[in-house]
């Protein structure tokens, strides 16, 4: 039994889309908030906790749904072209209500782009687990690991993307000594490389046609047996673990280009080459961490990879306190920061959803994210 990579890599491009618009929110929507509505940290930090209520429900929901969903497109796909589309067209609102606002404040104008953002984050939360579910609905289990480091590599290639191009667009040196900086070009872009990266899904995958092939491979049952109780607790632990892991890294990532423009005096260029390092540290690390936990176990290699992001968190702290301008010893830190958190992702989500049966695959990924 051998993994397509070719296919799995065409599988990524889903996720390619949605972490790239993830990398672009929490690095622009924070500063849209302090710098344009000046908002305080309190409530624009209840705006950016937004999208993780939300995925409460609507992650494990619409996973469900897309379960029990036949269309002649597959079960995923509808989701997937759906969601995308609306995020696209309510994604390029928010800058037209930013620039709109800073030309002209308005309580109005406030109320519109918190609808907006809304709505945007509803339009994202239909889709992420179908489109996670994908993969696993088209790969046998004993490939799965392999199968999501390549989705992983995916998904970091599209923050990658978006990094380089907010370091391209918006260095210090444009951007420095501004009243109030114009997104919407980097909304166009990030917007078009999604709609591109769906448009290569739609075209490549046939999904019907790939899960019928995956079913006559192996008869997974119904998906409505309960879990043996054993099982059952391995999930709760497993679950409460990775809200754990994300609850701190998503913290730094959502936080960090507010940070350190305020510590460090930093402009979005410098925030984003950091991120940008770290990203490409999870890049380069995600086949060999595969390699490694074939060896020494997925357990092992994901307490490695907490212990490595909690030391290289602390490092920051200290960094960015001690220094007035991003250096190399700060690059070094997050390239490990990458490596942590790729042995982390690499193995977290197969674990959960090898616990479950082939008909429930978009449920238990819903679980995985809304934890």
């Amino acid at each position: 039994m051998k993994l397509d990579n070719k296919r799995t890599i065409l599988t990524g491009f889903a996720f390619l889309s949605i972490c790239a618009f993830w990398q672009m929110y929490n690095s622009i929507v924070p500063l849209i908030l302090t710098n344009t509505f000046h908002l305080n940290e309190t409530y624009s930090g209840a705006i950016m906790a937004a999208d993780n209520v939300l995925a409460l429900f609507l992650l494990p929901l619409f996973g469900a749904i897309s379960d029990k969903t036949h269309t002649k497109i597959g079960k995923r796909m509808p989701f997937i072209l759906f969601g995308t589309g609306l995020a696209i067209i309510l994604m390029n609102l928010l800058p037209l209500i930013d620039n709109s606002y800073a030309a002209a404040p308005t309580t109005f104008k406030t109320v519109s782009f918190v609808v907006v953002l809304g709505l945007l984050l509803v339009a994202m939360g239909t889709y992420r687990s179908p489109a996670v579910a994908l993969m696993p609905d088209i790969t046998p289990k004993p490939l799965r690991s392999k199968g999501n480091a390549i989705i992983n590599l995916m998904g970091a290639l599209g923050g990658v993307i978006y990094l380089g191009v907010a370091a391209v667009m918006y260095p210090n040196s444009k951007v420095e000594g501004l009243a109030h900086v114009n997104y919407q070009p980097l909304f166009m872009v990030v917007s078009a490389i999604m709609f591109v990266a769906i448009a290569v899904l739609f075209l490549t995958i046939k999904e019907p046609k790939l899960v019928a092939e995956w079913n006559l491979a192996e008869d997974d049952g119904s998906g409505s047996e309960t879990l043996p109780k054993p099982v059952k607790k391995s999930l709760i632990f497993l679950l409460s673990s990775i809200s754990l892991w994300f609850l701190g890294y998503n913290a730094v990532e959502t936080w960090f280009t507010t940070y350190v423009s305020q510590v460090m005096g930093q402009a979005l260029g410098g925030a984003s080459t950091c991120l940008l390092i770290a990203t490409g540290g999870a890049v380069i690390s995600y086949i060999p961490i595969g390699v490694i936990a074939s060896k020494v176990g997925r357990k092992r290699t994901i307490m490695a990879g907490i212990i490595l992001l909690a030391v290289c968190f602390g490092l920051g702290y200290f960094l960015t306190t001690a220094y007035s301008e991003i250096n190399v010893v700060m690059f070094i830190v997050f390239a490990l920061v990458g490596l942590a958190w790729a042995a982390i992702n690499v193995n977290s989500l197969p674990m959960v959803v090898e616990m479950c049966r082939g008909s429930d695959i978009g449920k238990f990924t819903g679980y995985y994210y809304t934890f």
